[in-house]
């Protein structure tokens, strides 16, 4: 058995926001991420390949935000965030504040399997992306004049929900290989507005991103501080690992219990070492995917 899911992000959907050319558009880019993933593991590949395939599509894609197309800071940037983990020997690498390096995900594998640490930030993250041969761009290259506009109505007093969808999401993905192995991989730009330098929920292990063999992967989107504040990600292996909750009893209870007594609200896509799939949300909508070796393929926002 393998499987794989993905997500493009959790929060305020409103369906009046979502005209039927927009929706085909997020389902085609969803469809791509998770049917190139897919493939990977469907070849043989490694769930830690299929992962950082889905997610690097997603990144390349402006609609979501991550790479090209991420919310913008205070000062009208892109600073990004990603993390990765496998969970064979549950190594991982993440990196954040990075301003530019075309796929943060990437970065944050060559983090794991190239350097002795495993989150590095801002310009150090950028000297060992220079240093490792990944492509850097322009800042300029992930903004788009969508997330400049909902910059400037979040300057203006106006949520940028009444404009777009899920304008402060995240992007991952989970999977579960052949050989059985877990992994996780989530990219972000952060919320729109956010100060320089803050740093959400998305490549901190355990919080945003967390994958154990035997146990669960995850892979985490919404308020980050919240999620950081739950341990959010390793909450539900936890759970899964010593209170002998299902998959889904763990979600259920981090999105609506331990999130809500904090105030937060989000969306999770999940894997077990069955190759379970779990994808639930507490906002409005989630984008996401899942898609397994016994036929299972489906693509779903509300």
């Amino acid at each position: 058995m393998y499987s794989i899911a993905i997500h493009g992000g959790a929060g305020a959907v409103p369906r009046h926001t979502l005209s039927a050319e927009r929706e085909t558009h997020y389902r085609d880019g969803l469809a791509a991420a998770l049917d190139l993933g897919y493939a990977v593991l469907e070849k043989g590949g490694s769930s830690l390949d299929a992962v950082t395939a889905a997610v690097r599509t997603l990144e390349e894609n402006p609609l979501f935000n991550a790479g090209r197309g991420a919310a913008l800071t205070q000062d009208g940037a892109a600073e990004l965030d990603a993390a990765i983990m496998e969970g064979r020997q549950q190594r991982a690498g993440a990196v954040a504040a990075v301003r530019h390096v075309r796929n943060p995900i990437e970065l944050a594998r060559r983090v794991m399997e190239k350097s002795r640490h495993v989150l590095l930030v801002g310009s150090g993250a950028e000297e060992f992306a220079l240093e490792e041969g990944l492509e850097l761009v322009p800042n300029t290259w992930f903004r788009t004049e969508e997330r400049r506009a909902q910059l400037e109505s979040e300057r203006s007093g106006r949520p940028v929900s009444d404009l777009v969808p899920s304008s402060q999401g995240t992007v991952g993905a989970v999977a579960l290989d052949a050989a059985g192995d877990l992994a996780a991989a989530t990219s972000t730009g952060g919320m729109t507005n956010k100060r320089q330098g803050r740093v959400g929920d998305s490549p901190i292990v355990g919080a945003g991103t967390y994958a154990k063999n035997g146990v669960c992967a995850v892979s985490a989107t919404g308020h980050g501080e919240y999620f950081i504040r739950a341990v959010a990600a390793h909450h539900i292996c936890a759970a899964v690992e010593y209170r002998g909750l299902t998959l889904r009893e763990a979600v259920y209870d981090l999105l609506r219990k331990r999130l809500p007594e904090l105030g937060g609200k989000g969306g999770v896509i999940a894997i077990d070492r069955g190759g379970g799939i779990v994808t639930e949300f507490s906002t409005e909508g989630m984008f996401r995917g899942a898609r397994d070796s016994s036929g299972l393929r489906k693509i779903d926002i509300y």
